[in-house]
Parts: C-alpha cells; structure tokens; sequence
C-alpha cells in the first residue's frame, strides 16, 4: 500500500481526523506497517499496550477470556484503530486480537505519538478536547443509569423497611 493509501485511512480515523496531511505524512511514514495471516495473533488478551494498531486491509476478530477459551466479542476491519488510549497512556491490551483472513496494520508506537504532539501542541489540545468531549458524552450517557440504580436502591431500602416491619 502507498504512503497516500496510509495517509487517507489515517484521515479516517477520529482521533486522527484533525491531523494536517504534513503531519499524517510523517506519521504514516515513521510508523511501522506490518502483515498477518489467518490466525496469527496481533496481540493478547493482558498483555502490554505500547501504541496503537491502523487496520488498512483485512479484518481482525477480538475475544476475550472466557471459562470455556476466548470467546469473540466482535470483528473489526479496515479504518480502525486498535489501542487508542494506549496511543496517551500505558496500559493492557483488554482482549486478544486475531486475523481473520490476511491482514496489514499500521503500527504506531506511543512514542512516536508522543513526539507529535510534543512537536504540534495544537494536536495535544484538539486530543484534550476530544477527550473532554467524549467523556462528557459517556457521563450523560451513565447519568440515567445511574439514576435508575437511585431508584432501585430507594426500592429495595423501602423492601427491607417491610420486611423489618413483619418480622417485628
């Protein structure tokens, strides 16, 4: 795939989308692009997150750790983006990630996105505002929830009350 195929499906990407093409240019081109086969496993379930992985062709399956093995919880393809906190922060990888057919990925180690936006502070406050954003959008998404767990605490408080009540 050319440095233009790679910077178009990094385009693509949300956290990316804000990106200039100069600055996706030396992005695409200091990564690493790597191929898989069937079955061969990207990463695994627990183990270290040192940046994220581009799909640019093929699709991937991700499982997780069940009693009876791994059980796939959903196939990814083309366009996205496997590790996106691990691209900000160290962490673990939450699931195993395995090629389905033949799959080629683009690499980006975390230190390498750190120096970009150590060069480009403007892509650090997009990145912070992005977050902010997408952390207020998961709070108002929970509040009713929470909300609703109010309510079936305040249920079962007023259960427990009777059931005091008729066993005095």
């Amino acid at each position: 795939m050319s440095l233009a195929q790679d910077i178009a499906i990094l385009k693509q990407i949300p956290m990316l989308s804000d990106f200039q093409d100069d600055q996706l240019r030396l992005l695409a081109f200091s990564a690493e692009s790597m191929d898989y086969s069937r079955g061969q496993r990207l990463f695994d379930q627990g183990d270290r997150a040192d940046g994220g992985l581009v799909i640019t062709d093929g699709t991937v399956s991700l499982q997780t750790k069940s009693a009876d093995g791994y059980e796939e919880i959903e196939q990814v393809g083309r366009g996205t983006l496997l590790g996106e906190t691990a691209l900000l922060a160290e962490n673990k990888r939450p699931c195993r990630a395995e090629a389905v057919g033949a799959v080629r990925i683009i690499r980006i180690r975390r230190a390498l996105f750190k120096r970009m936006i150590q060069e480009y502070p403007e892509l650090a406050q997009r990145l912070l505002d992005q977050r902010v954003s997408h952390f207020r959008y998961t709070v108002a998404a929970l509040k009713p929830i929470g909300e609703k767990m109010a309510e079936l605490e305040q249920l079962n408080a007023e259960r427990r009350v009777k059931d005091d009540k008729k066993q005095s």
